[in-house]
């Protein structure tokens, strides 16, 4: 590379600079560097203040080219900056803070910059819910499948994603690993872009098995829905006005005798072992056992036998779905 470099240079030196912007970018890709050393990359090979701004992932990043950030903060950006999108057709997110035309060696920083950005905020932070329209289009599956490519490739989405339900309806699309922290929330498979409204469904039905985490609903608030296996057929059983079947007639019941007995009941069923419930109720063992039993005798069926363990396990989620219908 360098003897590459040095050749072009010679020939013609914007050539020359072009493929050290390159080399520079490709290094920092490499070694999986942060959003900050990408801009500060991008603001000393331009030699001026390079911003970073995506308010949809709540990114601001602003590098000098002496390679920290300067004083005077984030002042709107003025309209004549050269810019660059995160995606074709979309707004800018970064910045050369001088004004246009650009030159050869702006122009590669640019694009070699921000297509750096774009997998940082797509390995970190994924997608997070962008123009409704354009998602609306990419989760119906009775669009055709050039009209969701399109949305797809707007929205900025990679090959695979998958799709969070989130507590009100809300959809969200994300490329990583990446779950939010509060709320009930729904996660559907990972899956092909054109797959997404099947990850959606999916999402949709594991929202339903996601508890708030009260005392009146205890659980798991995230729900993967290639966890829930068999149970997911339940959801389908379990419509408004729907009427609760005994077991479910009988948690509520017992509930209303003793308030801590979801919560024990959740808990032991989710649970290996019953000291590992207990550790986990913040109660001794014996304890536990004596509110087991009790818990028996208010649900009128034995618990910590593989059959009633099942069939608590089965009452609890239909509850769970008469709740979130």
């Amino acid at each position: 590379m360098k003897d590459l470099v040095g050749r072009l240079s010679a020939l013609d030196p914007d050539a020359g600079a072009a493929v050290k912007v390159i080399a520079y970018f490709d290094q920092l890709v490499d070694g999986r560097a942060g959003l900050e050393a990408i801009v500060r990359g991008a603001a000393v090979l331009s030699g001026c203040v390079v911003r970073l701004v995506d308010d949809e992932r709540h990114v601001r990043v602003r590098v000098g080219p002496e390679g920290h950030a300067p004083d005077d903060g984030f002042d709107p950006p003025e309209p004549e900056w050269l810019n660059a999108p995160l995606v074709p057709g979309g707004p800018p997110v970064l910045w050369l803070e001088r004004p246009g035309p650009a030159g050869p060696v702006d122009a590669m920083v640019l694009e070699r910059a921000v297509s750096a950005a774009r997998g940082v905020l797509d390995r970190t932070r994924g997608r997070a819910s962008g123009d409704p329209a354009l998602m609306e289009v990419v989760l119906d599956a009775s669009a055709e499948e050039a009209t969701r490519t399109r949305a797809a490739r707007r929205l900025g989405l990679p090959g695979t994603a998958r799709v969070l339900a989130l507590d009100g309806g809300a959809a969200r699309i994300e490329a990583t690993g990446a779950v939010p922290g509060r709320g009930r929330v729904g996660v559907g498979p990972m899956v092909p872009v054109l797959d997404l409204p099947a990850s959606w469904e999916a999402a949709r039905t594991a929202l339903r098995f996601a508890a708030d985490g009260t005392e009146q609903d205890p659980g798991a608030r995230v729900v993967h829905a290639d966890e829930l296996g068999g149970l997911a057929v339940l959801a389908a059983a379990v419509a408004p006005g729907t009427k609760p079947v005994a077991d479910v007639l009988a948690l509520e019941r017992a509930r209303s005798a003793a308030p801590w007995v979801l919560g024990t009941l959740v808990t032991f069923v989710s649970s290996p072992s019953l000291r590992t419930a207990a550790t986990a109720l913040v109660v001794h063992h014996s304890t536990l056992q004596d509110r087991i039993a009790h818990a028996e005798q208010l649900l009128g069926w034995p618990v910590r036998d593989p059959p009633g363990r099942l069939r608590l396990q089965l009452a609890l989620a239909l509850r769970r779905l008469h709740l979130h219908t």
